[in-house]
């Protein structure tokens, strides 16, 4: 395996200039000059943005993204124990470019042999508005992550040769690691956050966390790859200056997995109550029409108990990873976000009881998902 930067000091002209020649994204001339800035808010990988001038005009663009492994030890063995590097670039590499998600064009995709160190080089999609956890997002914002999230999975819904790559696979021995891990999470957040979150939506993170085995070992019948993480964060708005409405990145989750999952976490925990509840039939209405126009016919009521165990996906991953993941007072803020909006919804439509139903029958009446 050919050597390459493990974070944005590390990236050379020669090494950009090669990759970005070889994706046909540079034609004859050479880079001059690079410097480059932080970007974006993850808390498991850096990313950075480039910008470069050349020895001719017109040779290549003109600014590009990077994405490596996080700087941060604990977030970094994190994501490694979990496979999150590996996730996203296989998913850049094979499926991105057979989607018709809008996601950055990508001119070059490593991964270390340990799964632990990376790097992405993308399209640079600025100038655009990212999303924010925090500042929730408007109803139209809304509709454009739905109708994103329906082009993601229509095409891949119950496509069993896509479910059998081997990247898509759990890691071997992770359920039961997460499981035994979860308790300690669960500590830990209820530590950090008893008193601020309210008692009714801590009693919902302490009822997950009782039944916790149960809701990792859960088998869909119906799946299609899903991004995992799908809320504002990890969304980009009138990307390239307003050519395209919405884009999707941060593919670290990608899984073969229920796809209402996706939706109840965007409408749960990534949009909050303020914009969900008016809206709420409104936006699954949407991504069921768009699915069905899809070939994948959908309703409402078809979906509902599995929309209502989706909800407990925004609760499991604020509580697991805020235990997880490099400490900052932004990243607290955030997983206190995300478990607020994600508890709501599972307060709404009895989320818990949901899970009881299929931990006791094995059904959720229109399937198991």
């Amino acid at each position: 395996m050919e050597p390459f930067p493990a974070d944005a000091g590390q990236v050379t002209p020669a090494w950009l200039e090669a990759r970005l020649k070889a994706s046909g994204a540079m034609g004859v001339g050479c880079i001059a000059g690079l410097s480059h800035v932080a970007i974006g808010t993850g808390q498991v990988g850096d990313t950075a943005r480039f910008s470069i001038t050349y020895d001719r005009a017109g040779a290549g663009p003109r600014s590009v993204a990077a994405k490596f492994a996080s700087a941060d030890e604990t977030s970094r063995s994190t994501a490694a124990m979990l496979g999150l590097y590996a996730r996203e670039v296989h998913f850049y590499r094979e499926l991105a470019g057979h989607l018709a998600v809008r996601t950055p064009r990508v001119h070059a995709a490593d991964l270390g042999a340990d799964g632990s160190t990376f790097v992405l080089l993308f399209e640079d999609l600025g100038p655009a508005r990212g999303g924010n956890q925090l500042d929730g997002c408007t109803i139209d914002d809304a509709r454009h992550a739905v109708m994103q999230a329906a082009a993601l999975h229509a095409p891949t819904f119950c496509r069993a040769e896509l479910g059998a790559a081997a990247w898509l696979q759990p890691v071997p021995g992770l359920v039961e690691r997460i499981t035994a891990l979860y308790p300690q999470a669960h500590a830990v957040f209820r530590d950090r956050y008893d008193g601020v979150l309210p008692r009714e939506m801590m009693a919902v993170c302490d009822a997950l966390a009782a039944r916790i085995a149960g809701y990792y070992r859960r088998d869909p019948r119906q799946r299609s790859v899903c991004h995992g993480d799908f809320r504002l964060d990890n969304l980009l708005f009138d990307v390239c200056g307003g050519a395209d409405p919405i884009a999707v990145v941060d593919w670290q989750t990608a899984a073969w997995d229920c796809p209402i999952k996706d939706l109840a976490y965007f409408l749960g925990c990534g949009i909050g109550s303020t914009v969900r509840r008016p809206h709420e039939d409104d936006l699954i209405d949407l991504y069921c029409d768009r699915m069905t126009q899809a070939g994948v016919p959908l309703t409402r009521n078809a979906i509902w108990h599995r929309y209502r165990l989706g909800a407990l996906h925004g609760v499991a991953t604020a509580v697991f990873s805020a235990a997880f993941v490099v400490r900052t007072e932004r990243g607290d803020a955030n997983f206190l976000s995300m478990a607020r909006n994600a508890c709501e919804l599972a307060l709404d439509h009895d989320s818990i009881g949901a899970l009881d139903t299929l931990l006791e029958t094995g059904t959720l009446e229109t399937g198991t998902c």
